[in-house]
């Protein structure tokens, strides 16, 4: 993991705010020095890959760096191994893992970021960076091959990571939840990524970036916060 350049952002908008607004800062200074990035804009549904490019596009101008979207090359599993950094944008994880799966950009992802090329991920991006796409709060409209996943941190993301239970819900909670997922899988860690958060693994460090805590799960132990600026290598 000493090589890996890795930003994992809970989400893309803050309430009530412009869409990339609040990471864009993070993102320029992780992806320093870098003028073009591919772009996995699968997790897009219910509108096109070309829209969310644009999109991401819009947002990129403010830092200088091209965004040119995987969906447009012949072999994208070459443009992968070819990049300058690679991010991976939100939406559904299900959807996102499927077509991942299908062109090889699983594990051609893996192998670039192990040589030290930087990737930015949020929300299912962020998922996808774990070893499965299990604590996904996404609903499987699609079923992919697996939910194996890139597996470049050996922790689980719970993005959008929310305590509050709505008045009148009598379903789990999304702790109940996560819970359910650790008594499955009790040798893995989850960690609950509030909005308006994300981690950045550097250099072999790993940080917690944001003014929230963020809520740690592990089989046999009570869930517990840590902060900006707490220890987390035993996350590593």
């Amino acid at each position: 993991m000493e090589n890996m350049k890795l930003l994992l952002i809970s989400n893309s908008t803050n309430a009530g705010e412009e869409y990339l607004k609040y990471p864009i800062a993070n993102i320029a200074e992780h992806l320093k020095g870098v003028t073009e990035v591919l772009f996995v804009p699968y997790a897009a549904v219910t509108f096109s890959y070309d829209e969310y490019e644009r999109k991401v596009q819009n947002r990129f101008n403010e830092i200088g760096i091209k965004v040119r979207s995987v969906h447009r090359e012949k072999n994208p599993a070459k443009a992968v191994r070819e990049a300058q950094a690679i991010c991976v944008g939100g939406g559904n994880t299900f959807a996102l893992t499927k077509k991942m799966q299908q062109q090889g950009l699983m594990t051609a992802i893996l192998r670039k970021v192990k040589q030290g090329t930087p990737y930015v991920g949020w929300s299912a991006g962020s998922n996808v960076c774990c070893p499965t796409i299990c604590t996904t709060n996404d609903m499987p409209i699609v079923e992919p091959e697996s939910f194996k996943a890139i597996g470049a941190v050996k922790f689980q993301i719970n993005p959008h990571y929310l305590d509050a239970n709505p008045e009148g819900h009598a379903g789990e909670t999304r702790e109940q939840r996560i819970e359910e997922y650790i008594e499955a899988n009790p040798r893995r860690y989850v960690v609950g990524l509030r909005e308006g958060c994300m981690l950045r693994l550097m250099d072999g460090k790993l940080e917690l970036i944001g003014s929230r805590p963020m809520r740690i799960f592990k089989r046999g132990k009570a869930a517990y916060e840590v902060n900006a600026g707490d220890d987390l290598s035993f996350l590593m």
